[in-house]
């Protein structure tokens, strides 16, 4: 893993696509998965520094203003708890502080394996109360760039005051947009990746790790 050479604000650790991961067995993982997912790729401790970064970061740039976090669900949950635990611990033990309020939104763009070519919003009619906000949005993965594409399309409707996006993971594919977050924490192979609450059909959120998933799982928990 080194740092992401493509140009960003942030820099975030570049996983390569002939990263071969950990195996299985060196962590814990619940057995019910154990016969489903190829290899850990990004371990829950080494989620949990790059999140604390990413904290310390967004901090840096936005400290001193009201920000409303707003949680993309269902993938962003967990992500996002960590995250606001690292900034109010921040908050707490720092000079320079962020007043924090939270809102969620809910986006679904999958069916299966696959990204479709719309983006369902739920929650959309809710965003009026960010007219004139400072706004984070805490999302789990950037694949494509569509689906963020859109969430942001329509937050510029009404008229925030600032947004600021920090994903997790940003997927290298030949299938993106070019967007890119102002923050993120890996950039990783295109692969489906799985856990910490990044799932497959609802399954594999109750997972630590960020895992492979393995083919045959494809067509187990298929919908």
């Amino acid at each position: 893993m080194t740092l992401n050479s493509l140009p960003t604000l942030h820099p975030s650790l570049q996983i390569s696509d002939d990263e071969k991961g950990h195996e299985l067995g060196l962590f814990c993982v619940p057995k019910h998965y154990e016969d489903d997912l190829d290899r850990v790729i990004i371990p829950h401790g080494l989620i949990m520094d790059r999140t604390e970064r990413l904290a310390r970061d967004i901090i840096r740039d936005m400290g001193g203003h009201h920000i409303v976090a707003l949680c993309v669900l269902k993938g962003g949950y967990k992500f996002f708890a960590d995250l606001l635990d690292f900034i109010k611990a921040l908050n707490q033990n720092n000079d320079k502080s962020v007043p924090l309020t939270v809102d969620f939104i809910r986006l679904k763009s999958y069916s299966n394996d696959q990204s479709t070519n719309q983006v369902k919003v739920i929650g959309g009619d809710e965003l009026s109360a960010l007219t004139g906000k400072n706004v984070l949005i805490v999302e789990d993965i950037v694949e494509t760039g569509k689906t963020m594409e859109t969430l942001l399309s329509l937050l510029d409707d009404y008229h925030p005051k600032m947004v600021k996006v920090v994903s997790l993971l940003v997927k290298r594919t030949p299938r993106s947009s070019g967007y890119r977050p102002d923050y993120f924490g890996f950039e990783v192979p295109d692969k489906f990746l799985v856990g910490y609450a990044l799932d497959y059909n609802e399954y594999f959120r109750d997972l630590s790790h960020i895992c492979i998933l393995s083919e045959h799982a494809k067509e187990k928990y298929k919908e």
